[in-house]
């Protein structure tokens, strides 16, 4: 198959996997600090659960975006017809 069908190229896949890991990082940030009914636990609201995670989240899915809407780049000897 010729590479000019694909509409990513091999440095969209990287940024969409890297994207997709900084996503699963702040989905880790975010969890941890259980409460039941029979005990609170004050650490769920901790700067890490409410700021830090939320915004990690946040730079992942744009990095994703930029991933998926960047334009690969095309080299020249692909661009000659043979």
């Amino acid at each position: 198959m010729d590479k000019k069908n694909f509409a990513f190229g091999k440095g969209n896949f990287i940024a969409l996997i890297a994207g997709i890991a900084i996503v699963l990082i702040g989905f880790i940030l975010m969890s941890g600090g259980e409460s039941t009914t029979e005990m609170y636990d004050p650490s769920i609201f901790d700067a890490r659960h409410i700021k830090v995670a939320p915004i990690v989240t946040l730079i992942g899915f744009v990095s994703i975006i930029y991933a998926i809407i960047r334009k690969p780049k095309t080299d020249n000897e692909n661009q000659t017809e043979e």
